[in-house]
């Protein structure tokens, strides 16, 4: 007796599946949610040092979010000096469209 399938499955490769993984983990948490949030507020860079007034997080904390966002590559940075400055990637948008659409697509609810 063989098992039959209800559907086929997705096709997505380990590779995409786990950069995906990666994308919606860095978006999985309220502080680095704010953090795009702000960045995308702004036509300027925001300074590590401007996030660690306004969240209830250390720099050292503020900085380790933001790592995670800059390895998910949602954020870019420069140093300067001793500060980091961070900006929204330009493709940010594009590439949370982009995997959350090959996750589900947009007929998949019709």
């Amino acid at each position: 007796m063989s098992m039959q399938r209800c559907c086929p499955p997705a096709n997505v490769d380990r590779r995409e599946r786990s950069d995906h993984a990666a994308l919606f983990k860095a978006l999985a948490d309220p502080h680095r949610l704010a953090m795009l949030a702000t960045l995308a507020r702004t036509d300027d860079e925001v300074c590590v040092c401007d996030f660690t007034g306004a969240l209830p997080l250390n720099q050292p904390t503020v900085s380790h979010h933001l790592r995670i966002l800059r390895e998910a590559a949602l954020v870019t940075c420069e140093r300067r000096g001793t500060w980091v400055y961070y900006r929204l990637a330009h493709d940010a948008r594009a590439r949370i469209d982009a995997a959350l659409h090959s996750v589900i697509p947009e007929n998949a609810l019709a």
